[in-house]
């Protein structure tokens, strides 16, 4: 029987900061953000505004936007430290394989957070084939994605697939403009 070993990806490098995923315990997000920022580790958690309304008051509250993530920002050293954090479950891994996450999309949760846009995660493996769009007018311009569907023209589709989620945004469609991957 041969049984070839096959090299596992490792992202991490001695010198250049790269962005990777990190799971956390359940809602303790901010916490991990706040214990990797006191040990001096970049990180960064997407927080969205919600408003919830109950029968006597209103609440207005910053939810992470994806549940149980946190991306730090780490040379090869901090890879232990982070791991020693309490309430980090683990690196997210494709595969095994720690892949670090590009900083384009690093960049494109920063703008999706600072631009109220409604908008649903779900989690997902490969889109099907549809048109690639730029968003071309707003705080959200140059944002490209691929369009799935189109509700009422205005279900638009940013495919963020390092990480395997999706965000799917109500966006005017004439504020997209079809252009290539």
């Amino acid at each position: 029987m041969n049984t070839k070993a096959i090299a596992q990806e490792n992202h991490l490098d001695k010198h250049e900061e790269r962005w990777f995923a990190v799971y956390t315990k359940y809602k303790r997000e901010k916490i991990v953000h706040k214990q990797l920022t006191d040990k001096g580790i970049h990180c960064f958690l997407p927080l969205q505004k919600v408003t919830r309304y109950y029968t006597r008051k209103i609440k207005h509250l910053e939810l992470p936007l994806i549940s149980c993530y946190v991306f730090v920002k780490i040379i090869k050293d901090q890879y232990v430290p982070v791991l020693e954090t309490s309430d980090v479950v683990n690196f997210v891994k494709i595969s095994k394989n720690l892949i670090s996450i590009p900083e384009h999309e690093i960049n494109i949760l920063r703008q999706v957070v600072g631009e109220q846009v409604d908008m649903e995660l779900v989690q997902g493996n490969k889109l099907e084939t549809g048109d690639w769009v730029e968003i071309i007018s707003g705080r959200l311009v140059g944002l490209k994605g691929q369009l799935l569907e189109q509700r009422s023209n205005k279900n638009f589709v940013i495919a963020l697939e390092r990480l395997g989620y999706s965000l799917y945004m109500q966006v005017d469609p004439k504020m997209l403009r079809k252009t290539k991957k």
